[in-house]
């Protein structure tokens, strides 16, 4: 076992996230190589501290330029907020280092090329952080999908919805303003990866967004609540996904529906260790949807408990993550989701804009870029 010494830049929700994952991942999964919370960095060096007293870093950064030059940080997080992300990964990878950035990958499509050619020009192991995809459950059903059980897929629906914004009360914060930190950039990015996860690539989309409560004590909302968007994958399968933020009830709504020509698959992340299979099988009486429990048959369950039934939780997700990142690292072999596989979301999300604003389907592959 080699230890790798771990810098995280920021310290609120996600960075206390990634920190724990860190800590623990070598512990459940026996990783080859064993994280040391060697430093972080938050928006003033005195809440950075907090962060280190409270999480267990050896040392807290003025700021993230001496995080990632530190020459005993030897892979960098970045928790940070999206505008943030080109720098300190460009900055990162220059210095040869790996980086796990959190979603989206970047406030920009082009920062999010640029990221994802930097990051291939020189080698350096990356990944993106979408860490719903992970669950044993959504695991188990991409094996279900690859083997064909439920035969050709026909339809597919997927949402990520939640209501932390849909009392129109709720006072304006960061999130009212600014493109990146509205619906499309904050909650469309997770079902759009499942998506391509789960259905492969999108060809084209038909979109319409809206701004629901368009102000808000303290201020004017410039950005969306929710999106409704169909549409059509390369494999020639119609869908639609919805992403809100005014979904009154839902907290963790990411959420998907797949039918095929034998059987068809629910998933809900608020029930995130069940995945409800129906089979075209056996007497119609006795047909229905069959609830599964996820268990140590299941992909990345074992190693967290031994009961079925018993269940993972949301922090396990980001410790797969932490071994998937690891893994990356130690072998030198890209693991998915990488910075391309993010660049790919906000592909398809500068689709919908353009479809929202134009009013019909737009093709994704026009805001691709050609390799010629």
């Amino acid at each position: 076992m080699s230890e790798i010494g771990i810098g995280i830049v920021g310290g609120g929700y996600m960075g206390k996230a990634h920190a724990v994952a860190m800590a623990s991942v070598g512990a459940v999964f026996d990783t080859a190589l064993r994280p040391r919370l060697e430093m972080v960095a938050a928006s003033t060096p005195e809440s950075a501290e907090r962060y280190r007293a409270a999480f267990g870093f050896n040392r807290a950064a003025a700021d993230w330029q001496a995080l990632v030059s530190d020459p005993k940080v030897d892979a960098v997080v970045i928790a940070s907020p999206q505008d943030t992300h080109r720098a300190i990964a460009e900055a990162a990878i220059a210095l040869g280092k790996p980086v796990l950035c959190e979603k989206p990958l970047a406030e920009t499509l082009e920062d999010s090329r640029a990221m994802v050619r930097a990051a291939e020009a020189a080698g350096v192991p990356n990944m993106i952080g979408f860490n719903y995809i992970r669950t044993p459950a959504s695991q188990f059903v991409r094996q279900l999908l690859a083997e064909g059980t439920i035969g050709d897929v026909t339809w597919f629906r997927c949402e990520h919805t939640e209501d932390f914004l849909s009392d129109p009360t709720t006072p304006f914060n960061w999130r009212c303003t600014g493109l990146a930190n509205g619906n499309m950039g904050d909650l469309a990015p997770h079902p759009i990866n499942a998506a391509l996860a789960l259905m492969g690539p999108v060809a084209k989309v038909c979109a319409d967004l809206e701004t629901v409560h368009s102000t808000r004590p303290g201020g004017a909302v410039d950005n969306d609540d929710h999106a409704q968007i169909m549409v059509r994958f390369a494999s020639g399968v119609m869908g639609h996904i919805y992403s809100s933020r005014i979904a009154t009830g839902r907290k963790m709504g990411y959420a998907y529906e797949i039918m095929g020509t034998k059987g068809a698959i629910r998933f809900d992340q608020e029930d995130q260790n069940a995945v409800w299979l129906y089979l075209a099988e056996g007497p119609e009486a006795t047909r229905g949807f069959r609830k599964i429990l996820t268990g140590p048959a299941h992909p990345d369950y074992l190693p967290f408990c031994l009961g079925p039934g018993h269940g993972t939780g949301y922090q396990d997700q980001i410790i797969i993550e932490a071994r998937d990142f690891l893994a990356a690292i130690h072998t030198g072999e890209a693991v998915w989701p990488t910075f391309r596989d993010g660049l790919a979301v906000a592909e398809v999300i500068e689709a919908i804009h353009a479809s929202a604003k134009g009013g019909g389907w737009t093709n994704v592959s026009d805001f691709q870029e050609t390799t010629e």
